[in-house]
């Protein structure tokens, strides 16, 4: 698994993007969700709009995993005024860390978030922060091993049903 290139997303890799898009978030959260609140979810969430939008927010940057030219996960970051809570704070967001199934406990997820605090030292940030659901045990022990603490809950809207995300927080020392 050495061979994993990180790789900024461009506009051009739009449907690439959309489509690990909604692979992983499918693959993630089915068994625990309506299929008609995942559907709704994957339709909007991920349609070529709301992703062409992201793209071009400068304050919002993609990054594909790859092996071997196939993607096989991917990381979503935000500064400034695209966080979706915590917006005017000196803070970089994770909203999205996703890896294909067939690639979890392969270090992917590792490598992506090392992208993340690569990116969030650059921008001197004083922390990093994420919500995760709360009935992804996987995902908040995956951040808790890399020092991530418990700081407060928000809802999360899928479709209808409103769930519970737990936020976590990395204060970084910047020299």
């Amino acid at each position: 698994m050495n061979d994993i290139n990180i790789r900024k997303i461009t506009l051009s890799d739009i449907d690439q993007l959309q489509n690990i898009g909604k692979q992983t978030f499918a693959e993630t959260f089915s068994s625990g969700n309506s299929e008609a609140n995942m559907n709704d979810y994957l339709k909007h969430k991920f349609s070529k709009e709301v992703l062409e939008t992201e793209l071009n927010d400068k304050n919002s940057e993609f990054y594909f995993a790859e092996l071997e030219h196939q993607n096989i996960g991917y990381l979503k970051i935000n500064f400034g005024k695209s966080q979706t809570e915590i917006s005017g704070e000196n803070a970089l967001e994770i909203e999205r860390i996703y890896v294909l199934k067939e690639f979890h406990g392969k270090k992917v997820g590792q490598l992506l978030y090392q992208k993340a605090i690569e990116l969030a030292k650059q921008q001197k940030v004083d922390y990093i922060w994420l919500g995760v659901w709360e009935d992804n045990p996987r995902a908040i022990r995956f951040y808790e091993k890399n020092g991530f603490v418990k700081f407060d809950k928000h809802i999360f809207k899928l479709g209808n049903d409103e769930q519970t995300d737990i936020m976590m927080r990395l204060l970084l020392k910047n020299n």
